[in-house]
């Protein structure tokens, strides 16, 4: 019997289904699983395991290197024991995103660890892998006929960004799980994935209903950052008919109707309607309500299924090779003057190394203290006591990043400004060399959303025994 299919004779009952249980173990796997909740969550007796491996948040470098954001070491620690768990209580465990960003090599990655911790651990399962890297061919048709739209302050797309880009993936929603729980999958590893869809996937295959399952699929996928105070311990959900009840596995987190409706809201435009591949969330009639101090009962969502499907498509597109020079300070005079000194500074550079360093390259600064964080329009109501300041050089090569950056220190340290007392020495460095050579830039090139007539091509399902 299939896990899926061993599922269905369990909440299934002459009298209706029975209320589904599903423990969210990470929020994004690789930083590490809090133990004591794990374990008080695997003593719950889940009907399966979900995780979620990664996202944009990290930024473009891991979609456009195939690196990983997290350490091998500890990402092998929190899949073994994942795996363990759901091996020991027999349940499903499916995971989405793979290695941070979800493309092939990110994918094909965390596949070897699991195999590897199977081997070592004496583990025996059907393992499916879902592929998330998307046709360039397909998205060009797609330009061409007018159905790739960009999200949010992005240029349209061109083929020519398609070609450029390192990696190109698509989120694949419910429907690719789906596939691969109905062919015997007992670990589901996908690429790039909803959030979502990890969650919601096994109970629409069961008949739950839609609207409630992808709710409680968009809260828990975070774990425990839906309650107060927040964490990253597991987290239960428990899928009833109409409604869902939220119960962290860490006695001192508490899901509130507050905490639990400000994450409904969690990474979204509109507050109301999460927008999938196969339909919308529409949570404008849900209702938030304590089962007691520690948990939360939500009902009332409702699920739009859509006329056409659509995939989010993301891409990054190497930039250059990057150095930054890092740097504080504490003259008050510096200080005041940083914003003239440092186009100065640029200005001499830019003419310095113009025989050595032919190619273009981009200088950025940010002095945290004034306007690292965000670009603030108008005067300093009084200025900060010391300031950090980062200046980022990309080029086209390590060695002129480096050059740029390296002479970009030297006049920094000895420029001139209104009140200066002494010739050096109005900068500190926190070591030595203050110039790092930071490896290769990227940037997201690719953030848009396709039309497409159908999501099973797009996203393959390939089915192993280990």
């Amino acid at each position: 019997m299939s896990a899926i299919e061993k599922l269905k004779s369990e909440v299934g009952t002459p009298a209706g289904l029975q209320p589904l249980r599903v423990l969210a173990v990470s929020g994004q796997l690789g930083y590490g699983i809090p133990d004591a909740a794990f374990t008080s969550g695997l003593g719950r007796k889940p009907h399966f395991l979900g995780a979620d491996m990664g996202s944009i948040d990290p930024g473009p470098y891991y979609l456009g290197s195939g690196n990983l954001a997290t350490s091998d070491a500890m990402t092998r620690d929190d899949l073994a024991k994942v795996l363990r768990g759901a091996r020991s209580i027999g349940v499903p465990f499916l995971l989405g995103t793979a290695g941070t960003a979800g493309a092939a090599p990110h994918l094909d990655k965390t596949l070897a660890m699991v195999r590897d911790i199977a081997r070592a651990e004496g583990l025996h399962f059907r393992l499916a892998a879902i592929r998330a890297d998307m046709p360039r061919d397909a998205i060009k048709l797609a330009i061409r006929a007018g159905k790739v739209k960009p999200l949010g302050a992005i240029p349209a797309l061109t083929e020519h960004d398609v070609d450029a880009a390192t990696h190109i993936v698509g989120q694949m929603g419910i429907e690719a799980f789906q596939r691969a729980l109905t062919a015997g999958a007992d670990v589901v590893i996908a690429g790039r994935a909803c959030d979502t869809a990890v969650f919601a996937a096994i109970p629409a295959m069961l008949g739950y209903p839609i609207g409630p399952a992808m709710h409680m699929a968009k809260i828990i996928e975070c774990c425990s950052l839906c309650t107060t105070p927040g964490g990253r311990d597991a987290l239960l959900g428990t899928l009833n008919g109409d409604s869902f009840t939220i119960d962290s596995m860490n006695p001192i987190r508490h899901a509130t109707p507050m905490s639990v409706a400000a994450h409904s809201l969690y990474e979204q435009g509109d507050p109301y309607r999460v927008i999938e591949p196969e339909g919308v969330l529409n949570t404008e009639a849900a209702r938030y309500e304590a089962v007691d101090a520690h948990r939360c009962r939500i009902a009332g969502a409702r699920w739009e299924p859509a006329t056409r499907f659509t995939v989010k498509i993301e891409g990054a597109t190497r930039v250059g090779e990057r150095a930054v020079l890092l740097a504080g300070c504490a003259d008050p005079k510096a200080i005041a003057a940083m914003r003239e000194i440092l186009p100065a500074v640029e200005k001499t550079v830019r003419e310095l190394v113009s025989q050595s360093v032919r190619a273009p390259f981009d200088l950025h600064y940010r002095v945290y203290g004034i306007d690292g964080v965000f670009e603030w329009q108008g005067p300093l109501p009084a200025l900060p006591r010391e300031v950090f300041v980062m200046v980022e050089c990309i080029a086209a090569s390590a060695e002129d990043a480096k050059s740029v950056a390296t002479v970009f220190k030297q006049y920094l340290l000895h420029h001139g400004f209104p009140g200066r007392i002494s010739t050096g020495g109005n900068l500190a460095f926190p070591f030595t060399p203050p110039e790092v050579v930071a490896g290769t830039a990227y940037r997201f090139s690719v953030y848009h959303v396709m039309e497409v007539d159908a999501l099973e091509p797009l996203f393959p399902v390939t089915i192993e025994e280990v």
